[in-house]
């Protein structure tokens, strides 16, 4: 039996599995002493990337998003690829989603959005001195529009709910305190 905090972990089964995601059953005694069932939902370690550039805008993405059957505007987000550290993905994903390279990259943290039953981590970055170039690959499974708004009206649409995105919101209110300390 392995101890995980006050639970007790008794067996574990995966039910479930494929590139992006584990979903995993695990028999437990709960901290009231009481047996019980717990799931796990296991995602790949990713980053997510704010691009600002001199003139005060920022490079959102807005994508079809399947599991919520609607549009979402988003900053640029990836998983982490085999062999690759947190800010190789980042500068990975953000050339790969908007045709983006940074020279400067400044790491705001880690964000856990669903810490219920998922384990899902992101890396978030504020990207800055950026270089626009016409590189981009998006996979097959992508049809990103990118947007550059102004920063101010991007902190509205997350006030607003324009922006739900955990990890963009999360960025995006980051940011705005980083730079305020940095007088920006």
């Amino acid at each position: 039996m392995k101890e995980h905090g006050p639970w007790k972990i008794k067996s574990s089964v995966v039910k479930y599995e494929n590139p992006w995601i584990e979903v995993r059953e695990d028999q437990v005694i709960r901290p009231d002493g009481k047996d019980g069932l717990f799931g796990v939902v296991t995602m790949k370690s990713g980053a997510s990337i704010l691009a600002l550039d001199d003139e005060g805008y920022v490079y959102l993405t807005e994508e079809f998003r399947y599991a919520l059957g609607r549009i979402s505007v988003e900053v640029v987000s990836g998983a982490l690829d085999d062999g690759e550290n947190l800010l190789q993905a980042a500068q990975r994903e953000l050339k790969e989603e908007a045709g983006i390279e940074a020279e400067e990259w400044i790491d705001l943290g880690i964000v856990n959005p669903f810490t219920s039953i998922i384990d899902s981590p992101a890396n978030i970055y504020l990207a800055r001195k950026l270089r626009v170039t016409d590189d981009l690959r998006h996979e097959g499974t992508e049809v990103i529009t990118l947007h550059k708004i102004k920063f101010e009206e991007v902190l509205n649409m997350v006030m607003e709910n324009k922006i739900t995105h955990a990890a963009s919101c999360v960025l995006i209110l980051k940011a705005a305190r980083f730079l305020e300390q940095e007088g920006v």
